[in-house]
């Protein structure tokens, strides 16, 4: 069957019968590539149904109908999966990392906005969590900056306000430099945090950010966190 160069659409050939099977399965596999969005791409057992239009990326590994189509997208149509092929340069967003895949003509890296032919990557990234702010002069949060990372910077938001005796604001930092991201930040629902790093910050090690009491010390409260960070991606193995 004859088909488009760039998204190996099925195209209608002349006198065919039952032009509408290869109408409906162009379509599909258009509405799965256009903004293109999978459920994930670390899922080596295929499931058994789907909804038509739902897109994987199939990893290494992949078994059942999956098997030997690693690294090709997997579209779920008219009651079974069909497969495409990638080209270098193509774009998936990943539901379940939250964030952008990009195809290098081997690999999908994640969160790559730049690539090389060999698989090195300039990648950004972006980890948010929350923080629930327990009773003390500082707290440590349990989620780290990632190490072999550089920071540009940390943003923030009280989602639930924050209390204490003699609480006037917080500061936010590492061990060290309990300010880099920000000092006098206030402790009231939806008060905002946008830290820039004076210069960008490599971290070699894994690092806890630092959110110290100013005025009295914490009590209760919520902060939603958000590390804005690059990380470098070597070219793959040979």
């Amino acid at each position: 069957m004859a088909r488009t160069a760039q998204l190996n659409l099925p195209l209608v050939m002349p006198s065919q019968a039952q032009k509408h099977v290869t109408v409906n399965e162009a379509l599909a596999r258009l509405d799965a590539l256009a903004q293109l969005r999978v459920v994930a791409s670390d899922i080596q057992d295929p499931p058994a149904t789907s909804s038509d239009g739902t897109s994987f990326l199939v990893p290494s590994g992949a078994t059942g109908g999956w098997q030997g189509k690693a690294g090709r997208i997997a579209i779920w149509c008219n009651g079974g999966w069909i497969f495409l092929a990638p080209k270098a340069g193509w774009r998936a967003w990943d539901e379940s990392s939250g964030g952008y895949r990009l195809f290098d003509g081997t690999d999908w890296l994640p969160d790559a906005v730049a690539i090389s032919e060999g698989g090195a990557g300039t990648c950004w990234q972006v980890i948010e969590f929350d923080h629930d702010v327990v009773s003390g002069q500082t707290n440590s949060t349990d989620v780290e900056i990632p190490e072999q990372s550089q920071v540009l910077g940390v943003t923030g938001r009280v989602v639930v306000g924050l209390t204490g005796s003699g609480l006037a604001g917080w500061r936010i930092g590492v061990q060290g430099s309990d300010d880099r991201y920000g000092a006098g930040i206030g402790k009231a629902l939806n008060s905002v945090l946008v830290g820039l790093s004076g210069s960008p910050v490599t971290y070699y090690a894994r690092t806890p950010l630092l959110l110290t009491a100013e005025g009295g010390a914490f009590a209760t409260g919520r902060i939603r966190l958000a590390l804005h960070i690059l990380k470098l991606c070597p070219p793959r193995l040979v």
